[in-house]
């Protein structure tokens, strides 16, 4: 079957937004090559590739055990409706990983308190934690890494995500729209939240800046701050 035929017109970019998309989408991810680290840690989220990928990190031998974190969000209480990291968890059991390799972290609202609260489970658990693949939906690995190098600065920090195409990803998750304005709301947070001193800052490039611009113009705004 082809993208053309997976597509619905919910999940289809418009035509007049798609190179601004791809810019960001791009951006955002960091393009780090994956080496074995001492802890998987899966940011929780709406995405459950964060799930699928760690589960395939793991059996590859990436790291030894992965910590899973995240409460719920208004984006995703009607989808995992136990919590995010709860859900992620069963997942990845589900499908092969030892339960003893699995911890939760259940309490994260934010992408900060991901780092601060799995930091403190993994110091309370007595590891010795120095490097982490850290798996996030696509478009949040800058978030990402920036918030884990200002919240945790001597971790070594590998970030990865799902390996999927942009036009997959929206079929997915259902939603282009919804996608769209994720995206929006992370560029536009790569630059407060360092300003506001929740994240390292990081090089934004005119060509992001100006992708970034024309579709806030475009309306999509509802994941600004």
């Amino acid at each position: 079957m082809t993208h053309a035929d997976q597509s619905t017109p919910a999940t289809i970019i418009p035509a007049e937004h798609r190179a601004d998309v791809e810019t960001l989408w791009d951006y955002h991810n960091m393009h780090h090559e994956l080496r074995p680290c001492d802890i998987g840690i899966g940011l929780g989220s709406h995405d459950l590739g964060v799930a699928i990928i760690a589960t395939d990190l793991y059996h590859r031998g990436y790291f030894p055990r992965i910590v899973f974190t995240g409460a719920n969000a208004p984006t995703t209480i009607e989808r995992f409706p136990r919590g995010e990291a709860v859900h992620y968890a069963e997942y990845a059991i589900e499908n092969g990983v030892p339960r003893n390799a699995v911890l939760i972290e259940p309490q994260a609202s934010n992408t900060q308190q991901n780092f601060e609260l799995t930091r403190k489970l993994l110091d309370d658990c007595n590891f010795d934690i120095r490097s982490a693949v850290v798996m996030s939906r696509p478009y949040q690995q800058r978030r990402a890494y920036a918030t884990a190098k200002k919240v945790w600065p001597d971790l070594d920090v590998i970030c990865a995500s799902n390996p999927v195409a942009l036009t997959d990803y929206m079929h997915s998750i259902g939603s282009a729209d919804k996608v769209i304005n994720m995206l929006v709301g992370d560029t536009q947070r790569i630059e407060l939240y360092a300003e506001r001193g929740f994240a390292v800052r990081q090089d934004m490039p005119h060509s992001v800046r100006s992708a970034y611009s024309r579709l806030a113009a475009a309306g999509y705004t509802a994941r600004i701050v």
